[in-house]
């Protein structure tokens, strides 16, 4: 039955069809009812949480229910992106079912979505992995049954067209088909996907980011990232584990374009069951290939304390896009296995400690900014710490590394940034630095520097050029003023 969109009354139908049709969930449908194994309702959880292990030994009729939800939600900080989601939530919900089980799947197309979806699950057998019987239009709710024949970890992903616009808003997830004796016992596990994304602004401009085709037939990602967002697994959302457990990560790739290079810096993964299968087992693995809509898990004990670092080891991808994540190992030291001295703030750039209080501050800033707006216009200063803080995430990011956590630089290498006479005098020769970059000698505070500074034109928004100067001019005992995006607009203009 065709429902016309622009008339009022069939959409108030459409919305209570809809609530019908989800309260209906509960109860156990015809083809339910006319099987002879036991019902079940799955279990399903969002990333990086796993539904529990299967414990029966029989088969039995599970029945799924996914909602779908087109929601923005956080990519990066001060960055808001429209994701179209399978649950609320990239990746979608966590599956987990046994060989030889009955799924019945529910696809339930939220009334506020702008655009029908389907699912391709790619542990269906049968047309479209699912696909060809679940198209859904907004308001509406699709079912179809399959059987789990083969045990093994697959990607699940929407497949309507433009295919590549539906994956690359976040429609992805992962269902587990767990072999009929289960898989060994390990003491965590977790979920985690990676995913490309395509905004029209560059990376890290702040606002609302439509998603960019053009970039996305190109294959050019704005954004790599573990979970969804930037961050997502850093600082208080990093994974956890205690010295002695072992641990099982379920890792995905949604795509839609990109290969991972999964690893984690500091371990070994002891069992690597590769593309998601349940025969080749590898052990004593550093790096696993993931192809996009792929799969792998894998296990491992952990034997000293520490952060462990999850990266795409396309490592440009995890240090500058987003593809990096963490693992906080708790428990007594093993010097017999590693000696210690844990160097976090250089390594990890933006995902620091030190960046992450840095991005809880500017939350903060922010949350202060508004009340200030709506009890005073007079907001400038609030204004200013919240760009000394993006700044010094920005910092930490690129900069830290030879100038120093104190600004000083190395003497006779990279010139001091800390009461440089150099940059006080010029705010807009500044500016031309970090745009176009530096070669050749320079005097600052009396002492000659000769090295590269490269340009970061194409690395940093205006935003964010404004953001790590003023940081800079506002540190290390610095009180140069402050550059806005409008004045680095301006001196890259003046340098075409």
């Amino acid at each position: 039955m065709h429902i016309p969109m622009n008339s009022l009354i069939p959409t108030l139908r459409q919305a209570a069809a809809f609530a019908l049709a989800a309260s209906a969930l509960s109860l156990p449908s015809l083809h339910a009812a006319a099987t002879a194994l036991p019902v079940e309702q799955a279990v399903v959880t969002q990333a990086p949480h796993v539904p529990p292990p299967i414990t029966r030994r029989t088969e039995a009729h599970v029945v799924v229910n996914i909602e779908v939800k087109e929601v923005v939600k956080r990519m990066d900080d001060g960055v808001d992106y429209t994701f179209w989601t399978f649950g609320g939530s990239v990746p979608g919900v966590f599956i987990r079912v046994r060989e030889g089980d009955e799924v019945e799947l529910h696809l339930n197309n939220n009334p506020t979505s702008k655009m029908p979806h389907n699912i391709d699950l790619h542990a269906v057998t049968g047309p479209g992995g699912g696909a060809a019987s679940t198209f859904t239009a907004p308001g509406h709710s699709s079912q179809f049954t399959f059987k789990a024949l083969n045990p093994g970890l697959y990607v699940y992903h929407c497949a309507t067209t433009p295919v590549p616009m539906h994956i690359g808003n976040g429609m992805y997830g992962l269902i587990l088909v767990e072999p009929k004796d289960g898989l060994p016992k390990v003491d965590k596990e977790y979920y985690v996907m990676q995913g490309d994304f395509y905004t029209q602004g560059a990376h890290g401009e702040t606002g609302l980011q439509p998603f960019d085709p053009v970039k996305a037939t190109d294959e050019r990602p704005t954004y790599v990232v573990f979970n969804g967002a930037v961050g997502s697994l850093v600082g208080d959302n990093a994974l956890t584990a205690n010295v002695g457990e072992t641990v099982r990560l379920f890792f995905g790739v949604g795509g839609p374009n990109l290969t991972s290079s999964f690893h984690i810096i500091g371990e070994i993964f002891d069992h690597v069951n590769t593309e998601g299968g349940t025969g080749l087992v590898q052990t004593n693995v550093q790096t696993t290939m993931v192809p996009s809509g792929g799969s792998v898990f894998m296990d491992f004990k952990v034997d000293v304390p520490g952060t462990y670092v999850l990266v795409d080891h396309s490592l440009s991808r995890a240090f500058n896009k987003g593809a990096l994540g963490m693992m906080k190992v708790s428990g007594p030291e093993n010097k017999s296995i590693y000696s210690g001295k844990e160097l976090d703030a250089v390594y990890m750039g933006d995902s620091s400690a030190a960046a992450s209080e840095s991005a809880k501050r500017e939350a903060e800033l922010v949350s202060q900014r508004q009340a200030a707006i709506e009890s005073n216009p007079a907001i400038a200063n609030i204004s200013r710490e919240i760009q000394i803080e993006r700044g010094k995430k920005v910092y930490l990011s690129l900069c830290f590394a030879c100038h120093l956590a104190d600004g000083k630089g190395l003497p006779a290498v990279f010139p001091p940034l800390a009461g440089s006479d150099f940059l006080k005098a010029d705010t807009n020769r500044a500016i031309r630095i970090v745009t176009k970059g530096l070669t050749g000698p320079v005097t600052v505070n009396g002492g000659t520097f000769n090295n590269v500074m490269p340009p970061q034109e194409t690395a940093l928004s205006q935003d964010q050029i404004a953001d790590v100067l003023t940081y800079v001019m506002n540190s290390f005992g610095n009180d140069f003023g402050t550059v806005s995006a409008a004045d680095v607009k301006r001196v890259q203009n003046e340098l075409k």
